[in-house]
């Protein structure tokens, strides 16, 4: 049998002409899986599940506008959920890719399950990590939400400098202090980018921290999950989210009531256990391949 390098490639593809950042594992491989990474996060968080999973396969982790390698909005320009269904709309035609299993983290996962339900042809299967759609919300929080919105356009997109990849590992951690030592390292070395003044800073567009203006209500969230079509598998981790309540269990009704697969880790489980996520990835995209 031939080896297949497994080596990602670093290319470039176009979202309605936005450069995106995109890793590629053997191009001319099947079936294609595209990876989609959670907030403030990039697709080299899923090079350990990705060195695990068949050389054989067609393997894209795409960088989301704002994040990773991706370029940034400019002049003023904002982010929305929306926006990254044209990212991985973007991603998929820029490389001829017709079928796909979507993988996504998080907000990754998020996406996936919009893009499944926006443009149900294209694709094969969604496993979900850590996902099962965004919070949501009472219609009445809408004002308020709005109201926050608009507070949050004064700010000043500045980026913080740190001193080294360590020191930019060890804010990660604070924020997500699940996470293991090793992981939080991978996701700040790829994850930031060094100074010509000395230090490193996160290559993430600093406005995506701020408040979205609109967020679907559980309705709506029920009717967009209610247009996917293809099957799903969700993962969660052992220390992560909990889809226990009534509402996580109305969403998992309207998927066709998958049973979520316990791994061990926290949220970012695929990280925390690469080989047991990618054993359950296998066999869930070749029974749906």
């Amino acid at each position: 049998m031939t080896k297949v390098e497994k080596q990602p490639e670093s290319i470039r593809v176009s979202a309605g002409g936005l450069s995106l950042h995109v890793l590629q594992r053997n191009p001319v491989g099947h079936p294609a899986v595209l990876f989609l990474h959670g907030w403030l996060d990039h697709g080299h968080s899923f090079d350990w599940l990705c060195d695990e999973l068949p050389p054989t396969w067609r393997q894209i982790a795409l960088d989301f506008r704002g994040m990773g390698q991706s370029a940034h909005l400019t002049g003023g320009g904002l982010y929305h959920v929306t926006d990254y269904l044209a990212d991985v709309e973007g991603a998929l035609v820029s490389l001829g890719v017709e079928a796909v299993h979507l993988v996504g983290h998080s907000l990754g996962g998020t996406v996936a399950l919009f893009y499944a339900s926006a443009n149900p042809k294209r694709v094969l299967s969604v496993t979900t990590i850590e996902s099962l759609g965004p919070s949501g919300g009472a219609a009445d929080a809408a004002v308020k939400r709005l109201r926050g919105f608009v507070a949050d356009l004064a700010k000043v997109r500045r980026k913080r400098t740190y001193p080294s990849v360590e020191a930019a590992a060890a804010r990660v951690r604070e924020n997500n202090s699940g996470l293991s030592e090793r992981a939080a390292f991978h996701l700040a070395l790829y994850g930031t980018q060094p100074l010509s003044s000395g230090g490193v800073e996160f290559t993430f567009d600093p406005a995506h921290r701020w408040r979205f203006g609109f967020s679907s209500d559980e309705e709506q969230i029920l009717a967009i999950l209610g247009g996917v079509r293809a099957k799903v598998q969700v993962i969660h981790g052992s220390h992560g989210f909990t889809f226990d309540d009534r509402q996580m269990r109305a969403r998992l009704a309207r998927l066709g009531s998958p049973t979520p697969v316990t791994v061990e880790g926290g949220h970012h489980v695929h990280m925390d256990s690469p080989k047991e996520v990618a054993f359950h990835i296998e066999r869930f995209v070749a029974a749906n391949s």
